[in-house]
């Protein structure tokens, strides 16, 4: 879990109400515990917001949104951009992340971080969410694959912002849980289904764009056929034992691939039989 430090030494705050030095003192002293006082309560509400009522999920919405465009601001050199589309912050400040993480850390759902979602996998940082819905130019009217499904957060953004989207998970519980929950929260244009992601969706391709949420070795050279010309992907590429990089994969309208590497980030590995 998230810990935080207070720069206050509570302790300093506690001392006798009857104080038997002279006035002077006693003033001093009261005037010291009335800035710890107001410097602790800074303190707090500058932290990252932790959501503890349903009232609270907008605002908290709010606050991440706003940390997103700080976080694409200090970036800005890397990912070749200072802001991202307009589309995709929309989707960022109305797709409720709360109903995607499990009832233990739901208060940090907001919080610009990964959170941990069972079976070893992680609901991705708020940031990096955006970043990647962003890089690939999503249209309207596009068809998208995304590759690890996980608690279905990425694919109910996507799903904002496109006509459809196919969705692929490999841990099958986490797959059916996935797919019951977008099914429940009324997400009609997504089509979830379990099995090993980096084939891809062969039966649904060509497709506009593909979002790849763990990270692989290489890109699997499946994937670049399924994408459509003039289509992009991001995937994190790297093994556990070396760098993964976010990782832009463009086809031109001849079939030429190119690649840019992002930033450096840090996902949960390709699994499979591959």
């Amino acid at each position: 879990m998230h810990k935080y430090s207070l720069p206050v030494n509570i302790a300093w705050m506690y001392f006798p109400a009857h104080c038997k030095t002279d006035r002077n003192v006693c003033t001093r002293m009261l005037t010291l515990k009335v800035l710890l006082v107001c410097q602790l309560i800074l303190t707090l509400s500058s932290m990252p917001f932790l959501v503890s009522a349903a009232n609270d999920y907008a605002e908290a919405r709010r606050r991440m949104v706003m940390e997103i465009r700080a976080d694409v601001r200090a970036t800005s050199t890397e990912i070749g951009k200072s802001d991202l589309s307009e589309r995709v912050m929309e989707a960022m400040a109305t797709v409720p992340r709360h109903e995607f993480v499990p009832s233990n850390v739901r208060k940090y759902a907001y919080v610009n971080r990964p959170l941990p979602i069972g079976y070893g996998q992680t609901i991705s940082q708020p940031y990096i969410v955006a970043l990647m819905t962003d890089v690939v130019n999503l249209d309207s009217n596009g068809v998208v694959l995304e590759i690890g499904t996980g608690s279905g957060y990425q694919a109910a953004l996507l799903a904002k912002l496109v006509k459809q989207v196919f969705t692929i998970e490999i841990i099958e519980e986490l797959g059916q849980q996935a797919s019951e929950r977008l099914q429940r929260l009324n997400y009609e244009n997504i089509t979830t289904r379990i099995g090993d992601g980096y084939y891809g969706w062969e039966q649904n391709a060509p497709f506009d764009a593909i979002v790849v949420t763990a990270a692989a070795g290489y890109i699997p050279p499946p994937l670049i056929d399924q994408l459509k010309p003039g289509g992009k992907m991001v995937i994190p590429v790297g093994s556990g034992f070396m760098t993964q990089y976010l990782v832009l994969v463009e086809k031109n309208i001849d079939g030429k691939v190119t690649t840019r590497e992002l930033l450096p980030v840090r996902f949960v590995p390709f699994t499979g039989g591959h």
